[in-house]
């Protein structure tokens, strides 16, 4: 199963996220759950560095697939929108599919 944990300011916002984890459903190369969600990550962290000024940091461990990404400071509205967007294809996905493959979670940091 992919862990997408989204960390939240206290007014809910979100400030950064973790995934990781692998759906496994299906074989490796055919697992449309994991495809989904990695165009979704990886889009919106090179959506937030081309389009807006926000300072971020990220790091990708290649081998288990688990990624991080954090505001480094106060986020822009345009990047608060990105990260909500990854955030509605991903609560998509979970619905479509089931917490068997992808569980989302909420944490305020």
């Amino acid at each position: 199963m992919i862990r997408v944990t989204i960390m939240q300011d206290s007014l809910g916002e979100p400030v950064g996220f973790v995934t990781e984890g692998h759906a496994e459903y299906a074989e490796a190369g055919r697992d449309i759950i994991c495809a989904a969600v990695s165009v979704l990550v990886l889009n919106a962290v090179n959506s937030v560095e081309q389009f807006t000024e926000d300072g971020f940091q990220a790091e990708q461990e290649q081998e288990s697939g688990k990624i991080r990404f954090h505001f480094t400071e106060e986020p822009s509205v345009s990047g608060r929108l990105l990260i909500r967007s990854m955030i509605l294809g991903l609560e998509q996905i979970q619905e479509e599919y089931g917490t068997d493959y992808l569980r989302l979670q909420f944490e305020e940091v």
